[in-house]
């Protein structure tokens, strides 16, 4: 048994709620695009990391926001400016010079990371709607590498979960994370290492169909 219990999980995830620092699907900053979660343990540490990939026009790019929680994390619980990671390195030449939010006529690719990825967009297409086309195919090059997950836990600290979609709490609609069957469950998964008791019995919501009001700002 871990030296940890599922409230002092729970609890921290419920304050970054609080804080505003937990993960919200339907930021009006944010048009959602993607999410993972990952959670890592032993008998004397835990971490949770989840990512949430959303367009934010404000800030001009496609963000990979990553979100710490647990007992040995540096920094913060939630989020610093330096968990903020931009994907996009050519954003001057997909955005529409003159319509902004927009794709601009001519341009055939998004670079991720230095890597070329050909998209099929249209002129004055919402850029919103282009990125969610590169999910599933290239999701990966998205989503956060495993430097970048580990950039604020130990390194030696064993991945026992992680997630590709879950039911996650309406934070806007002041739903707690300690509501949640999700959260819950692995709170138990952490303070246990039992695998088997995140078993989740309504259907996944991380999806960004789901989620109409973000980047509604």
């Amino acid at each position: 048994m871990s030296r940890y219990s599922t409230a002092e999980i729970l609890e921290q995830l419920d304050a970054s709620a609080r804080a505003v620092t937990f993960p919200m699907l339907d930021h009006g900053y944010y048009f959602p695009v993607d999410a993972r979660l990952h959670a890592f343990r032993d008998e004397n540490r835990w971490a949770i990391v989840i990512e949430t990939v959303g367009y934010n026009p404000r800030g001009s790019n496609l963000y990979d926001v990553l979100h710490f929680y647990g007992n040995c994390i540096s920094g913060d619980p939630g989020f610093t400016n330096s968990d903020f990671l931009g994907r996009v390195d050519n954003w001057d030449d997909i955005e529409d010079a003159e319509f902004s939010e927009v794709w601009r006529e001519g341009a055939a690719s998004i670079v991720v990371r230095d890597q070329v990825l050909p998209v099929g967009g249209t002129a004055g297409q919402r850029l919103e709607g282009v990125f969610r086309t590169l999910v599933p195919e290239h999701r990966d090059i998205l989503l956060a590498t495993e430097e970048e997950v580990r950039a604020r836990i130990p390194t030696d600290l064993p991945r026992v979960l992680q997630l590709e979609e879950w039911t996650h709490p309406d934070i806007a609609a002041s739903e707690k994370p300690s509501d949640s069957e999700t959260f819950r469950q692995l709170a138990e998964v952490l303070v246990t290492g039992d695998v088997g008791r995140f078993a989740p019995t309504v259907p996944p919501n991380t999806h960004w169909s789901n989620w109409p009001e973000g980047g509604s700002l």
